[in-house]
């Protein structure tokens, strides 16, 4: 492999800059680069579980295997598993279900992970994946969506809130559970 020397000024010392090529290119242009939405592939994994571990900081692989054995093949079920691709590269996901009659709600979409590699966002995919699971739901005949986040997540915050999403009935409650 050649390297590129750089020469400083009048100085004659020589500086090898080594080039390092990106795993996954990002879109030459985010607002550009044209986005499909389409179902999970079992190729696609790779690039999800690198998406979410970006993000998260934990490579959670035996997590995402299990969500794509329940979910990849399920629409049939009310249970979505879409991603969003670019140049042939998967650059977002999003993850739902509808749900039936959890503590006295009808039925409804349940978005629990939607996500768009930091160099990829503010393209417009994040709103095209959720319209596209919504077109799901919709499908499926459930006319309310919902989600649930932590509440120090202001980016994912921001996000849904952008999209109309509001506080909702519910009140989430946990408690530890002593070894």
């Amino acid at each position: 492999m050649m390297s590129k020397i750089a020469r400083t000024g009048l100085d004659s010392k020589r500086v090898k800059k080594k080039f390092v090529a990106p795993v996954v290119p990002p879109p030459r242009d985010p607002a550009a680069a044209a986005v499909s939405i389409r179902p999970v592939r079992r190729g696609d994994l790779d690039a999800v579980i690198e998406i979410d571990a970006m993000v998260t900081g934990i490579e959670k692989r035996d997590y995402w295997n299990s969500l794509y054995r329940r979910y990849a093949d399920a629409v049939a079920t009310g249970q979505h598993f879409l991603v969003a691709v670019s140049d042939e590269h998967v650059i977002g996901f999003v993850i739902g279900e509808v749900r039936d009659w959890e503590f006295g709600s009808p039925p409804c979409g349940w978005v629990f992970a939607i996500d768009v590699r930091p160099d990829a966002r503010l393209g417009g995919t994040a709103t095209a994946l959720l319209q596209a699971i919504c077109a799901g739901f919709k499908r499926a005949g459930v006319s309310k969506v919902r989600t649930m986040l932590s509440r120090d997540n202001t980016l994912i915050l921001s996000f849904f809130r952008s999209q109309g999403m509001m506080i909702g009935p519910f009140i989430p409650l946990e408690m530890d559970l002593e070894s």
